[in-house]
Parts: C-alpha cells; structure tokens; sequence
C-alpha cells in the first residue's frame, strides 16, 4: 500500500502541542494542512509557532529557508469542520474522553468524502470504541503519535475490530513518507507502548516499596548498568504521578484486575500527598534552586583480593563470561579456572571467585536463598549489566549468610575493575535483572496475544521510550532459558501470578532449550 500523495489534504483537529506537532511535519513533508480548533485563535498561534520551529531549523542548518517558506504555505486555519471537507485523511488530537471523540468523528463523517481516513491520536482509548457509532468503522484508525512530535520517532497504528487492513496499510506506509517508524498494534489496552512500559515503574515502585534501595541508588543501577535514558523515579518525576499512577489504574482495569498490572501504594501516597514530582516541587526528589541533587550510594573502597577464580559448565555460553574475565586480566588479576561449585544446575550463569566468595548473576533468587541451595554461605550476587565490557557501575547483594570479609572482597574485585558498587538489600531478582525479565514477559505476552509483532514491540520501546533493546532481543542477548528462570524464580518467592511466565516464552524454550531466540 502506497502512502497518501504530497497533493492530498492532511486536515488536523486540535492545535495543542500533539495536534500542532503532527500538522508540522505534515507540513514539512509536502501536504496542505488545515488545522482546526474549537478555542479562538489557538490554531493561527500555533501556525505562527509552527513558523518560527521551521525558522529555528534554518538557522541550524536543517532545513532550507525556500523548503521553510513553501512548508509555511502549505499551513492553513480553518474556521469551522466544514473547512476539512477536502482533506484525505483527518487526525484527531483533542482531549481524551471517549465521547468527544465519538462526536467529533460522527460529525466529520457528513462532511469529509466517502474515501477520507479517519484517524485518532488516541494514548488510552479503545480505538474499536471510538469507531462503534460511525456508518463506516473500518475507515477509522489509531495514529498515535509521541511527544514531541517532530522528534519522537515512533507512530503505533492501530487497529480496532472494524478499521480496515487498507487503510491500516496506508497509515503505516505515510507515516514512514513522514520520517517516522511506525509498528502496526491490535487495539488493545495500553497498545505497545504504555503496555510493555508498566514493569519500569511497576518493579521499581516494589524495590522500593522492599527497602531494596533509596530512589536514587535504583535509578542510578538502571541507568548505569541497565543503559536506560532515566531511571524510572526521576522519569515518574518527570511524568507526574497523578498522570503515571492514572494511567497505571486505568491498565489495571481494562485488564479486570490482572495482578500484573496492580498500581503501588507508594505512588498513591505521593498522589494523596500532592507531591507529583517536578510541577509540585516534590516527588520522589525534590525541586527547586535550593534542592540536593539526588546522589547515590556507593560501597567505599575496598582492598584489592588477592585470588579471583572462575568456575562455569564448558556447555555454557553467553555474552558474560569473556567480558568480565577481559577486565579482571586487564586490572592485573591471575585468574584461575575451577570446576563449578557442587550442585550448581547445568544453566547456571559463571560464577567468580574471590577470597572464598562465589558470585554469580542473579537469577531471580536471593543470595540468601542460592547459597542455602549452594550450600556455600558466602554467596554474593550481581545485577544485570547492558555491557559488561564498558559499564562503570555494578549493583551486589549478599546473602544473610555471607560474612562481611567475603563482601568486601567482591567488593574490592569489582572496584579494581573500574566499577563503582552500589550494593541492594538483597531482593530476589535486584534491579535490573527483574526489570528486563518482566518487561520481556510483557513484550513476549502482546506478541503472543497477537496485539504486535516481534519486530514491533522492540522498535516501539525503543523509539517510544527509548530503551536501550528492545525487550525480546534484550531476552535473546540474556538467554531466554535464563529469562524464563528469573521469572519462575520471582513466581516461586512471591507467589503471585504477577510473575507467570508467557506462554510464548516457555514455548519458544520448549522447542529448542539450547538455542531460543526471538530475532534470528
């Protein structure tokens, strides 16, 4: 399917920020545009706004000043629906409230031609209800553009039960006319994005809500180790708990109750208190001139042990072993190679040695869990890191029965190594570690739902919200074995079906246990 010519009308309904990002690029792209607004005056501010954008691009060399002069042209207000009548696709971008929605769609339906899209920026709304009333359902379609618009790359199209693949086709392939990369979604709760995204806050909100840390410690691991943009307390901050804990609650609900899904006691207490992050002054951390940038904790130096070991099964591979035995030879250690440890299962990640300490990847256990089953006492845990070669922080934690010596020594071979360690109590599962697992469960539950593809779910958390994998190459890379693992393991410990395993997951390990993968 062919995008929409450069000749075809792009009508856009809503001039706020979204609506008035999408009549930019529209613009620039080559279309007429008419933009409407019910406010008097919104829509000929944001032309003029939409002008000094295309102003600022010339003068940073991004785009011609005869290119900015023609885009500018091609912006016109209209003052009434009656002005779109001409346009061959119309992208709705008002409040989100399902019955505006409908009213607005119903009354462009008598006014646009037969063969004129409709489409809706909808974040939350079922685009299946929105089309219901119409005469025509199947030529409305979800255009969910992210903000800001001209520079977030993502656009999910969507479809409802009744919107057709033609036009579906056609959004998609103008769309990426646009500039953007966009992934197809089945309408359900959440799309891709605001679905996958929930176990970024969800398990963050649970460390915290454990005393696995303080916000700025977690968010310090699963930006350093993890290579998220934020870390998941300042980006709550950012968002604003009221809209974070809202669209959290509305998840929840449109999944009747999936545990999954819960929305925290934390957050709601930051709601209850007024403390919404950055537009109150106060979330998680403070704001203002006089605010402490908020500092995480790190172990203090240790002295340098002076045995490093590794022991792993000959039959396992993966991205950490070399890694990490590259940097402990580049700080000048002699490492020796044992035998793994006495019961240590056939899957289990490297363990290093130091000092008589065993240390291993977590898997969704506690330390204090793995060395009862270890039989070894001083068991010491890492998190999860995004690259093992270049990360400069490194989060441990050590079981009950560890003694502080044996701490402190994998402390020390860590720190010669050019990490600083931040240590957690010991959760099962750490920061990390849990994070990925649940949003790769996430991602592999929509795929497996046929809400999207594989392919799709990974560009969309990685255009959308900037993650750095996609959740199922991010499980490929760890190993889908150890994926599945982790989260058996946090199903065993808590006992809720918040942490069940996707079928889709299990089936992919059950087919081939030694090699699953989701991207060729």
């Amino acid at each position: 399917m062919e995008a929409l010519a450069k000749e075809n009308v792009v009508a856009v309904i809503g001039s706020g920020a979204m609506g008035a990002g999408i009549a930019q690029i529209a613009a620039a792209a080559g279309h007429g545009v008419r933009l409407f607004d019910t406010r008097p005056g919104a829509a000929a501010k944001a032309v003029a706004d939409i002008g000094k954008v295309f102003d600022k691009l010339v003068d940073k060399g991004r785009m011609g000043a005869a290119e900015a002069d023609l885009a500018r042209e091609r912006l016109q207000t209209v003052d009434t629906l009656a002005g779109v009548k001409d346009a061959a696709i119309v992208i709705e971008a008002i409040v989100e409230n399902l019955d505006a929605k409908r009213t607005l769609f119903t009354e462009l339906e008598g006014i646009v031609g037969e063969r004129c899209i409709l489409a809706t920026n909808t974040s939350s709304i079922s685009v299946t209800a929105i089309a219901a009333p119409l005469r025509h359902p199947e030529r409305l379609v979800g255009m969910h553009f992210f903000n800001p618009v001209p520079l977030m790359a993502l656009v999910e199209v969507i479809s409802g039960l009744a919107t057709s693949k033609e036009v579906a086709a056609t959004v998609y392939a103008t769309a990426q006319a646009w500039g953007k990369d966009p992934v197809h979604a089945k309408s359900t709760p959440g799309f891709i994005v605001n679905r996958v995204a929930r176990p970024y806050y969800a398990e963050a909100l649970r460390l915290l809500q454990e005393r696995a840390a303080d916000p700025a410690t977690l968010d310090a691991v699963l930006r350093d180790c993890g290579g998220f943009r934020m870390g998941p307390f300042e980006l709550m901050d950012l968002i604003g708990h009221d809209v974070n804990f809202s669209v959290t609650q509305s998840v929840h609900a449109a999944y009747f109750g999936d545990p999954r899904y819960t929305p925290s006691v934390v957050q709601q207490e930051l709601v209850n208190a007024g403390f919404l992050g950055r537009k109150s002054g106060r979330g998680f951390y403070r704001y203002g001139d006089d605010a402490a940038k908020p500092t995480p904790k790190i172990e203090a130096p240790q002295p340098r042990p002076s045995t490093v070991g590794i022991s792993v099964r000959r039959e396992v591979v993966n991205s950490i072993l070399s890694p990490m035995e590259a940097r402990l030879l580049d700080a000048g250690f002699t490492v020796g190679h044992r035998e793994p440890l006495h019961g240590a299962e056939k899957h289990e990640a490297p363990a290093f040695h130091c000092n008589g300490a065993a240390i291993f990847l977590t898997d969704g256990r506690s330390a204090t869990e793995r060395a009862a089953a270890n039989n070894h006492a001083n068991t010491v845990v890492y998190d999860l890191l995004l690259d093992h070669a270049t990360a400069k922080r490194i989060a441990l934690a050590r079981a009950d029965q560890c003694s502080i010596d044996a701490y402190y020594s994998t402390v020390g071979m860590f720190q010669a190594t050019g990490f600083e360690v931040c240590k957690l109590d010991d959760v099962p599962g750490m920061a990390v570690m849990r994070t990925v697992a649940m949003l790769a469960n996430e991602a592999a539950d929509a795929v497996n739902q046929g809400v999207c593809s594989v392919s799709a779910v990974d560009i969309a958390m990685q255009k959308g919200v900037h993650y750095p994998r996609g959740p199922l190459a991010w499980a490929d890379a760890v190993g889908i074995h150890h994926i599945v693992t982790v989260l058996a393991n946090l199903a065993a410990t808590y006992g809720e079906d918040r942490y069940r395993v996707s079928p889709l997951l299990r089936r992919k390990l059950a087919a081939n246990p030694n090699g699953a993968r989701f991207h060729a």
